[in-house]
């Protein structure tokens, strides 16, 4: 019996400080209706103002509040990869015929123009050979002038003529075969790039087929990645995306998308893109891999303080100065930004949204701004710029 007289009496005290609390203290109503307790407890915000409820900082009258102004921004959907770089054109130079080396013109790479002879073999019998098929073309167009004069007086048939003409046309067959042979001794650059270290000298013999050095294009690097298949039907071609190499540190470099593969990966989900950068500067090289960024960006929503975003038992709301009360707003959250929230619900931008002094607010209460924090919109308005005119 003394336990139970005992646990009566601490539920009395517990109780009477309750309603003491409910009674004397303002914020007590929009506290418990927060929660969603004061339903349950049938305390009404009207309860509040007529137990004294007081204003905020200053005693009696309006709360005093700080606000912000509602924004507007686009949301935006992210997608980061890890890409690739590869050259604009790439080849392995190779020797098309076996023989000794007789010439190499570069040893240490560099720049090359396309046509540059890099390394010559030795080539002293496809000269030869180039020299009389000359002569044997000479000769046979000397013998198809000479028919050709006498066919007017009967003295040569049709038939020899166009025997002569025959030889002729082998004969200069014969020369562009001996001209392609002598080329052939000749390794030479096909487009103008940077060569790589070439490690034969003069006197080696080579086998055909056998590696001299490579040759890359790298005035623009590919980037090769992989995006999730939602992203798929928002990307397109010359779209833009940011770029950063993991080796060294510095603002983002800005490519275009040059070619979109048409087949998913069954395994990963994914599909294979290719972009391109500009090296202009000569700063990036084969090999390098490259943080990606792509944003998509997405519909338009009222953008508001990290701080204005309170949750109650019906979830997200912010709290908004309308002809001089508070109103609060029930909203949807899309998206979070360190500096910003992008929400949907009734609210328009522009509109002055509570940052500090919610804990004493109820709807319908009348405040006072004691400050708008302007501060806190220009940090939105100063990244807003740094979106659009990226460095």
């Amino acid at each position: 019996m003394r336990h139970l007289l005992h646990l009566a009496l601490t539920l009395a005290v517990i109780a009477g400080t309750g309603i003491l609390w409910i009674t004397y203290v303002p914020s007590a109503a929009s506290f418990l209706d927060r929660v969603g307790v004061a339903g349950f407890l049938r305390v009404e915000p009207a309860q509040a103002e007529k137990s004294g409820g007081r204003g905020g900082w200053g005693g009696g009258g309006p709360t005093q509040v700080v606000t912000a102004t509602v924004t507007d921004a686009e949301t935006s959907d992210v997608v980061e990869a890890i890409g690739d770089g590869e050259a604009l054109r790439s080849a392995i130079l190779r020797t098309e015929v076996g023989g000794e080396v007789v010439e190499v013109n570069h040893t240490t790479g560099g720049r090359v123009k396309a046509g540059t002879v890099i390394l010559q073999l030795s080539a002293e019998a496809e000269r030869i050979e180039v020299e009389r098929a000359e002569l044997s073309l000479q000769d046979a167009r000397d013998e198809v002038e000479r028919m050709s004069s006498l066919q007017g007086t009967g003295s040569v048939s049709e038939v020899r003529l166009r025997e002569a003409r025959l030889a002729l046309r082998t004969a200069e067959l014969d020369l562009r075969e001996a001209a392609y042979e002598l080329d052939r001794r000749s390794i030479r650059a096909p487009f103008d790039g940077e060569i790589g270290l070439i490690d034969i000298v003069v006197g080696d013999r080579m086998s055909a087929g056998e590696e001299v050095t490579s040759l890359t294009d790298r005035s623009e690097v590919l980037v090769d990645f992989r995006v999730p298949e939602r992203a798929i039907g928002l990307l397109e071609l010359g779209m833009t995306f940011e770029a950063r190499p993991l080796g060294f540190a510095g603002a983002p470099l800005e490519g275009t998308i040059r070619a979109v593969d048409g087949v998913v990966n069954r395994r990963s989900r994914t599909m294979r893109v290719q972009g391109k950068l500009d090296n202009s500067l000569d700063r990036l090289r084969v090999g390098m891999a490259f943080s990606v960024v792509l944003r998509f960006p997405g519909e338009t929503l009222a953008a508001v303080n990290p701080l204005a975003v309170q949750w109650g038992s019906e979830g997200s709301f912010v709290w908004v100065v309308r002809d001089g009360t508070a109103q609060r707003v029930y909203v949807g959250i899309r998206q979070r930004d360190a500096d910003r929230v992008l929400i949907a619900g009734d609210i328009a931008p522009g509109e002055k949204v509570v940052v500090e002094g919610v804990q004493s607010l109820r709807p319908g209460a009348e405040v006072a701004i004691a400050q708008e924090d302007a501060s806190l919109r220009a940090d939105v308005d100063s990244q807003d710029r740094e979106r659009e005119n990226p460095t």
